[in-house]
């Protein structure tokens, strides 16, 4: 089981989508891990900031390019990953822009959005382009960038005016309809999982996958493979627990996971695992707030068997 999560490690540390594959009561499901996939904002003003910290919780690694140190900075903009302070042209080209990336163009002004437009459309195409402004505006730079040479099915694939249409006003409220959109984009033409062999849950969990290759205290490992209803969590949820009680990740908190964790925590060193279910309108979820009526089908495994 470590030679497989060191193999997943290696993989998305070169930026590859790893899976893993394990039997439960006879049946494969495969777990996808997926590498952050990279939102670069391209401006770093007003709207940048609650936006950088919304794409943060929703899993992207977030870089910041603008040309005034004063808004390209890390005091700015805490959660970055990467801070780019150039003028556009060149931070786009130094970006190196992938065909996974999202980008969202929100400079302070036509001339800076035209030039991050022709320097991105005259590369590889982002997964997501989206383009701030008035839809008269954007309309107008869009075809400008046509008369210039540029095909009109790369125009057509930016997404402008940037964001859901959600009648959106305040700043916070913008970044929401973006954020919105970015997920929209993330989630296309896959289909809801709840009870499928492929799990739903793809992020990489790195406190996890690295504590599991590169930690050799003992530890058991627990993994959601199948949810109904609402849940806190959905299948691909996994998390671990060691010898000393000390887990890593999560499946959901509270009571409901302490239990379960307390049961994984028992097989340790046995070889052994095991398939447990957690109901979500029970007395103890009731207490919680989680009256919904979900389930939870758990794997409790050791991680040594």
């Amino acid at each position: 089981m470590k030679e497989q999560f060191a193999e997943i490690l290696n993989q998305t540390r070169r930026n590859q989508t790893a899976q893993w594959k394990i039997d439960i009561d006879g049946m494969e499901y495969t777990r996808i891990f997926r590498p952050k996939e990279r939102l670069i904002l391209l401006g770093g003003g007003h709207i940048a900031q609650p936006l950088c910290s919304i794409a943060v919780l929703l899993g992207f690694e977030v870089t910041v390019a603008d040309d005034r140190p004063s808004f390209a900075n890390h005091l700015r903009f805490p959660e970055a990953e990467r801070i780019v302070c150039d003028e556009f042209i060149h931070a786009v080209r130094e970006l190196n822009i992938q065909a996974s990336d999202y980008i969202a163009v929100i400079t302070r002004g036509h001339r800076y959005d035209a030039d991050c437009l022709r320097t991105v459309l005259s590369g590889t195409m982002p997964r997501y382009l989206g383009l701030l402004g008035s839809r008269r505006r954007t309309i107008a730079l869009l075809n400008l960038l046509e008369q210039e040479g540029f095909e009109r099915e790369r125009l057509d694939a930016v997404h402008t005016p940037i964001g859901l249409e959600i009648g959106a006003l305040s700043v916070q409220e913008i970044a929401v309809s973006i954020a919105a959109e970015l997920v929209q984009c993330r989630r296309q033409g896959l289909d809801r999982r709840s009870k499928s062999r492929i799990l739903t849950e793809e992020t990489f969990v790195t406190e996890v996958v690295t504590d599991i290759v590169e930690n050799d205290t003992p530890k058991a490992l627990l993994l959601v493979y199948e949810t109904s209803g609402s849940t806190p969590v959905k299948s691909g949820a996994f998390m671990t627990v060691n010898q000393n009680f000390q887990a890593k990740g999560t499946i959901g908190g509270g009571c409901s996971e302490n239990a379960v964790l307390r049961d994984a925590f028992q097989l340790i060193g046995t070889g052994k695992r095991r398939c447990v279910t957690v109901n979500m309108s029970n007395d103890i979820a009731a207490e919680e707030g989680m009256v919904c009526g979900g389930q939870m089908k758990i794997l409790l495994m050791d991680l040594n068997e």
